[in-house]
């Protein structure tokens, strides 16, 4: 969201939560008890976020709440629309919509959904939501929706539910879905980011605010990052870089792979792609040690405390918001981290207040 006067320079913390288990549940509550601004709750293939976050709004007071994401095409964008005014009434206006295209490994695979034209699905969905979360008659002819479809017996309706802004974030690390997400969103959900590089994201994401008549200032800039303190950095690097190797192998089709694309485009190419090939012939143990330690390194904040401090003015620097953080080990080590590191944060804040 934008920012309020005197926060420019304030990094907030948001965690990777869900309600999956009780002690998955447990470690939001305990979040916001130690002052995460945010948790938000990823969707795959498994539980759907969206009742997640219904529960969690139940047992939290406080901590906003987001979908990290639910795919585009895998609901209507009214049912979308619905479940968002829901949770947004049931939450007390904590809600955020996070939304992505996925890939067509998991909307082929899983939803049965054609991966077509996922810009303009994005598009339309966010215009759709917006119309129907101000409490408009939903009347939308577009080039993936028609509402309603034209020749048959639909009316225009309007929401039974009453009208509640609804922030939209998009998740986005291509070219023309950061320009989107420039232009129509509230928040940006980026991932394979790494700050040295920024301007690979923030460039495209520049033009569509600009073309939106706003600036980056009115998006909230969220990334991902593994927080772990620790002496033995070399290890924790290559650790991280490891398992990369996932991601940049089975994260997509041989063709279609939206992180590898963005590695290259941060300089990564002939590594991301000897990584997949080692993973598509099933050497995974050659392909995690071939991932570059680097990418362990700077995507995530690993290191003794002045280390993470250095790294932090790094993404405040690039204009990032807010840092998502994802943890290791049981629930009293994650939330010792936790505690940890918003005490760090907090401190620079404080010393880099404008």
């Amino acid at each position: 969201m934008p920012e309020q006067p005197g926060e420019a320079a304030r990094l907030r913390v948001a965690v990777e939560g869900g309600a999956g288990s009780a002690d998955a549940a447990e470690f939001v509550r305990e979040a916001e008890r130690l002052g995460a601004d945010a948790a938000w709750v990823p969707e795959f293939w498994g539980h759907d976020a969206l009742t997640q976050v219904g529960y969690l709004a139940a047992r939290t007071e406080r901590i906003a709440l987001g979908t990290s994401i639910v795919q585009v095409g895998s609901r209507s964008p009214a049912l979308l629309a619905m479940s968002a005014l829901s949770l947004q009434q049931l939450s007390d206006g904590r809600f955020r919509l996070g939304i992505g295209v996925s890939g067509p490994q998991v909307m082929e695979g899983w939803h049965g959904v054609r991966f077509r034209r996922p810009i303009q699905t994005t598009r339309e969905t966010i215009e759709i939501i917006r119309i129907i979360s101000r409490g408009d008659r939903l009347d939308y002819q577009g080039e993936v929706y028609q509402l309603p479809l034209p020749g048959g017996d639909g009316r225009a309706l309007r929401a039974a539910a009453p009208p509640a802004p609804v922030p939209i974030y998009v998740a986005a690390i291509g070219p023309a879905n950061l320009r989107l997400c420039g232009e129509l969103a509230d928040g940006w959900l980026g991932n394979a980011f790494i700050p040295e590089s920024a301007e690979v994201f923030l460039d495209p994401l520049r033009a569509g605010a600009a073309a939106a008549g706003r600036t980056l200032a009115d998006l909230d800039l969220q990334v991902p990052v593994a927080v772990e303190f620790t002496d033995d950095v070399a290890e924790a690097e290559a650790r991280h870089a490891a398992g990369y190797a996932f991601t940049i192998g089975a994260m997509g089709s041989a063709t279609t792979n939206f992180y590898n694309q963005a590695f290259a485009r941060q300089g990564f190419g002939e590594e991301v792609a000897a990584v997949q090939q080692l993973w598509r012939e099933g050497r995974r143990d050659e392909a995690a040690r071939r991932v570059p330690r680097a990418l362990g390194a700077r995507t995530n904040l690993l290191g003794p405390p002045a280390m993470i401090r250095d790294r932090l003015r790094w993404y405040r620097e690039a204009g990032v918001k807010t840092l998502s953080v994802k943890l290791r080990g049981e629930l009293p080590e994650r939330l010792a981290t936790l505690g940890r590191f918003l005490e760090l944060v907090a401190e620079f804040n404080d010393q880099n207040r404008n």
